[in-house]
Order: structure tokens, then sequence, then C-alpha cells
């Protein structure tokens, strides 16, 4: 049998997990195991997602013509 233990949970954050499992019986424990495969899963698509968009930002940000001017001045 696998070791249990307890954590703190702020109770919105318990409301939000009850309304989220997949059938009412579903433990907790079974929830946020499914919820962590999904993650990890998925993270790495996230993560490139985001560099992605960061990359166009930065570039909008960064090459311009008012920074290229303070650079020879």
């Amino acid at each position: 049998m696998s070791e249990i233990t307890t954590i703190q949970l702020e109770k919105n954050v318990v409301k939000k997990l009850k309304k989220s499992k997949k059938y009412e019986r579903q433990t907790y424990s079974e929830f946020i195991e499914t919820m962590l495969k999904f993650y990890n899963a998925h993270r790495n698509q996230y993560d490139e997602f985001l560099h992605r968009i960061q990359q166009e930002k930065m570039t909008e940000l960064w090459d311009n013509k008012e920074d290229e001017a303070w650079e020879h001045a």
C-alpha cells in the first residue's frame, strides 16, 4: 500500500477541484494524477508557444529605429 499524506488547500481551490472531477466519486489523488499527466504531456508545447509569442513581441519592441538611433548616438 502506498503512503498517504495530507495537504492543505484553500477552500476555493477545493471547490474548483470538486467541480472539475470527471465523476463524483473520483478521488482528488486520481484527479491530480490525471492533471499532472496532461500537464507533463503538454508542457513543452505550452513553453514553445509562449516563447514564439514573446519572441515576436520582443522583436517588435527592440527592433525599431528609435533604439537603433540611440545605439549610434
